[in-house]
């Protein structure tokens, strides 16, 4: 569920606990959570109503919208065959910018990175040191460009950039990416 930079503000900030949703079929679910720009956001709940749905006031300003008509009015833009009301709640902080930069890595730190990524190479196919080692050298250069030096669609090269951030080896930029100061650590110390 992506949520722009206003939504998790107010997630953040408390003044939205609801967000409204057209999906063919659910693509959130109670107790998860998400990272956001302005930190970690907990799912409450999930609610699912019919396409047709149409918003309540009370709903509409719980998600952040002024009137219902607005809220109406965003949600009819996507049609889908369910409307999902999901109460959420901000859980915390985002620690990734922290871990980030902490690079004074232990010897139990670089073990413990090791094992996940061998875990993560193990389940597909060798690749974690080739992105770091990619992100190292190409600081700032589009996701597409460095898809396609390895062979792989976006997508999937963004969910295995997303893995190795949620570790804190690399940063994501306005465009590209760059290894975290933890991130080139751990390259120093596994070399």
């Amino acid at each position: 569920m992506l949520l722009d930079r206003a939504t998790a503000d107010g997630i953040a900030e408390g003044t939205i606990s609801l967000v409204l949703r057209r999906w063919d079929k659910p693509r959130a679910k109670p107790g998860g959570t998400q990272r956001t720009q302005a930190g970690t956001i907990r799912i409450e709940s999930v609610t699912e109503r019919s396409g047709g749905y149409r918003v309540t006031a009370a709903q509409a300003r719980a998600a952040g919208y002024p009137d219902a008509a607005t809220a109406q009015a965003q949600l009819d833009r996507r049609p889908a065959a369910h409307t999902y009301l999901i109460g959420v709640s901000y859980a915390g902080p985002d620690e990734r910018p922290e871990l980030a930069a902490d690079d004074a890595l232990t010897d139990a730190d670089v073990a413990a990175i090791t094992a996940r990524l061998s875990r993560w190479d193990a389940a597909t196919e060798p690749w974690t040191r080739q992105y770091l080692e990619l992100i190292a050298g190409n600081e700032a250069v589009r996701a597409p460009d460095l898809a396609a030096r390895v062979g792989l669609d976006v997508p999937r090269f963004k969910r295995r950039v997303r893995q190795l951030k949620g570790l804190g080896l690399t940063i994501s930029l306005d465009v590209g990416y760059r290894l975290s100061p933890r991130g080139g650590a751990y390259l120093r110390a596994s070399a």
